[in-house]
């Protein structure tokens, strides 16, 4: 099943993503410039491989979350170089880094 609902971050709007897999789910929070995402994104591959760095995807990556309350209030484990460049960093909370990409 696949869900999507706007949520209010801030006075900020964005757009939360969850898809009900087997034995797992997928979970971002999005808006028209970037968005965090649950351990399923390979946040090396965007930053190693030349054509997909070249894009400057903003992105930045949860791991052991379940919700997406926990993946809006959970630290990165790691973000992409544009992310960098916008002053997201590992660590910060999910909720942190989409108020940088407003």
């Amino acid at each position: 099943m696949l869900e999507m609902s706007p949520i209010i971050i801030d006075g900020h709007q964005f757009t939360a993503v969850q898809m009900k897999l087997p034995k797992t789910n997928f979970m971002a929070v999005t808006n028209d410039k970037g968005y965090i995402m649950c351990g399923a994104l390979d946040v090396a591959l965007f930053n190693s491989n030349e054509k997909l760095r070249e894009r400057k995807i903003i992105a930045g990556r949860a791991v052991g979350v379940r919700t997406i309350d926990q993946l809006i209030d959970a630290p990165l484990e790691s973000v992409t170089l544009a992310a960098e460049e916008l002053g997201i960093t590992v660590g910060m909370t999910g909720r942190e880094a989409l108020l940088k990409m407003v």
